[in-house]
């Protein structure tokens, strides 16, 4: 049976997804929600609020309208296999033990599918060595005023297996634009970004992240 289904239940925020899979390019996302939503609440004190908002306006990233985002059903037997494999893939990696997860387009755009907050929003595909993550997203829950929208074409291109608490950033694109190559010494309330990356690294036990041959490729955080 094909469509959208709520079993099993989907995690809290965008799981496995955002925690691992797409890590870099979420950061791109986020950054761009906080850039906006401080031009109506003031946070003047952030570097990563003026950094990031001349980045947004220069790869034209905010918009007044969403873009068509490609739509992917998924059935029972995919959401089911996807998922066991992340749990049983966190469950190691959290406890240090060496654990790898290969994840194809498919798999992504299941995860994807499963997930409310993401869902219709973002598509994911790989070509080669290249993940592709469209986006199109509304402000208005971050901004509280409607008729803006993050769209992004995200693209990223990573040199072999890459650290996620510190990557490399040159591979990562935006609409065209590449990410600013110091994007993680900005800071955002009082912390630098790559902060809040090894934070992650530490909580989540996800070591590297590599993209290869159609498939994303995690590894767990052995030392």
């Amino acid at each position: 049976m094909n469509g959208w289904v709520d079993a099993p239940p989907p995690r809290k925020g965008m799981g496995c997804f955002a925690r691992g899979c797409l890590t870099l390019v979420v950061f791109a996302i986020v950054l761009g929600i906080a850039c906006f939503a401080g031009m109506y609440w003031g946070l003047h004190r952030h570097s990563a609020i003026f950094h990031g908002l001349y980045w947004l306006t220069k790869a034209h990233a905010i918009a007044q309208s969403p873009v068509p985002i490609p739509e992917f059903t998924a059935s029972d037997a995919q959401i089911q296999s996807v998922h066991e494999r992340c749990q049983d893939f966190e469950q190691k990696a959290r406890a240090g033990q060496p654990a790898e997860l290969e994840l194809t387009p498919d798999d992504l755009n299941t995860l994807i599918a499963t997930n409310r907050d993401a869902r219709g929003k973002v598509f994911a595909s790989i070509e080669g060595d290249r993940l592709r993550c469209q986006a199109s997203a509304p402000l208005e829950e971050f901004i509280g005023r409607p008729g803006y929208y993050f769209n992004g074409d995200i693209a990223v291109t990573l040199k072999g297996a890459e650290s996620v608490e510190n990557p490399q950033l040159s591979g990562i694109t935006v609409n065209g634009e590449p990410i600013p190559g110091d994007l993680l010494n900005w800071t955002y309330r009082s912390k630098r970004l790559r902060d809040y990356l090894a934070n992650y690294r530490n909580d989540s036990g996800v070591g590297t992240i590599e993209v290869r041959d159609g498939k994303l490729i995690l590894r767990s955080r052995t030392e």
